[in-house]
């Protein structure tokens, strides 16, 4: 038995959808366990792309059960939008397959509303919020003021704690942030017929997984967005509403940590970020749109342009040391294929100081200039290789470069979109 926590090791989108489905023919459960439909994970089987926001990678293979932990703030509508579009694909015949907790908090139509008028309403600092609802739903969790899924499908619950919040919503919609406010009934009807269809979901995480790790099998937990975007631990306020660390796994599902056995930090061969907030290896030039346009860097929730730069092993001993990660997914080494040279940045150079450790505040690591080592690229195509062996010199010269300086061995290369196009270097499930 073994379970393994995914977690992205930058700033989002660095290919876990993909780990996480390869991964899943190892496990029972696959069990999503924060954040919301402001993520997306891009999947390719074959030659379909499917694109998930909500529920687990694990849903594209047949008998694996895929659980919606309580760390998870839910969108109703998506959540039964994405089940209809998998049903269309063939997938989820079987709707006891996917389990969400009655404590997933609910997104409502005010959350997204007040979260697109602040956001339109900053001139100054934006955070780059993809205007889904997350934020101010983990407001309302953490202020003890959110309608939860167990409430939802009781009508009297929902109605009552619909008619506390929402006077206050509508005040701050109307009378702050200038909007409409919202309808009582409107939502009440809305979301009581959501209600019905959601029901049969209905359970409870920390008792699923807990029975499965007495019954000896293995769990699969997959995070959504990335390290530097914990609300904790990242580039603050740049960052997520929810615990994106390996240890949100734990608190959004409610199985205690001794049970876990690896951490595996998924990291691009470069650097994406979206939205707002500091990129100390950004390239705003010719080679960062030869990397988004080759690594087709748009968002898998937005479309928006991902910002493109060096990899930075600053950041990634950051993640490495808040997650205590026991290995390193490297995805999208093929996009370097053509490159004569790489840059890779060892350290940051803030005020004439040498700093080898990532800078806590926004402020600080917005000035910071980083200090690259160059290394020579493989100049060939890596697409088909699916052992380790049978790198190029130089692709192989590099993995181990970042081995070194991140400290922390590469388990998985990734050399294309497709499950083929993946070098398994240690399998984290066989110990």
């Amino acid at each position: 038995m073994a379970n393994v926590i995914i977690v992205g090791a930058q700033w989002g989108d660095e290919g876990k959808g993909k780990i996480v489905d390869i991964y899943t023919e190892n496990a029972h459960d696959v069990v999503r366990y924060q954040g919301g439909n402001n993520a997306g994970h891009t999947l390719v089987v074959g030659t379909e792309k499917t694109v998930l926001h909500l529920i687990p990678s694990g849903i594209l293979h047949e008998g694996k059960r895929c659980i919606i932990g309580n760390g998870v703030v839910l969108d109703p509508k998506v959540f039964l939008q994405e089940i209809e579009n998998l049903k269309k694909k063939g997938y989820l015949q079987d709707e006891r397959q996917l389990v969400v907790d009655g404590n997933v908090h609910v997104i409502m139509p005010y959350h997204k509303a007040i979260d697109i008028a602040r956001e339109s309403s900053s001139k100054e600092r934006k955070i780059g919020t993809t205007g889904r609802g997350i934020g101010p739903t983990y407001e309302d969790k953490i202020g003890r003021r959110g309608i939860r899924l167990a409430d939802l499908v009781r009508r009297d619950v929902f109605a009552r704690k619909l008619d506390e919040v929402l006077p206050e919503k509508n005040f701050l919609l109307e009378k702050f942030l200038g909007c409409e406010p919202l309808s009582r009934d409107a939502i009440l009807e809305e979301y009581s017929a959501y209600a019905k269809r959601l029901a049969p979901f209905l359970g409870n995480a920390s008792m699923l997984l807990n029975e499965s790790v007495r019954a000896g099998h293995n769990i699969l937990f997959e995070g959504a967005q990335g390290s530097l975007l914990d609300v904790d631990h990242g580039t603050y306020p740049y960052v997520t509403s929810s615990s994106t660390i390996a240890g949100g796994a734990c608190t959004g599902t409610g199985l205690g940590p001794r049970f876990i056995d690896e951490v595996i930090g998924i990291s691009k061969a470069y650097v994406t970020r979206v939205g707002e907030g500091p990129f100390p290896t950004e390239l705003d030039d010719e080679m960062g749109e030869r990397l988004r346009k080759i690594g087709q860097e748009f968002g898998a929730t937005t479309g928006r342009p991902r910002r493109t730069g060096w990899f930075d092993a600053v950041a990634l001993r950051e993640a490495v040391r808040v997650n205590g990660l026991t290995g390193l997914a490297i995805t999208k080494m093929d996009v370097l294929n053509d490159l004569e040279t790489i840059k890779v940045c060892t350290a940051y150079s803030w005020r004439g100081e040498l700093l080898e450790h990532f800078p806590r505040e926004a402020d600080i690591l917005r000035e910071c200039k980083p200090v690259y080592e160059e290394i020579e690229g493989w100049r060939s195509d890596i697409s088909a290789v699916t052992r380790v062996e049978d790198l190029p010199a130089k692709a192989a010269a590099y993995i181990r470069k970042l081995e070194e300086i991140t400290g922390c061995p590469v388990v998985l290369i990734s050399v294309g979109p497709r499950r083929d196009q993946t070098i398994q270097v240690k399998n984290p499930f066989n110990g």
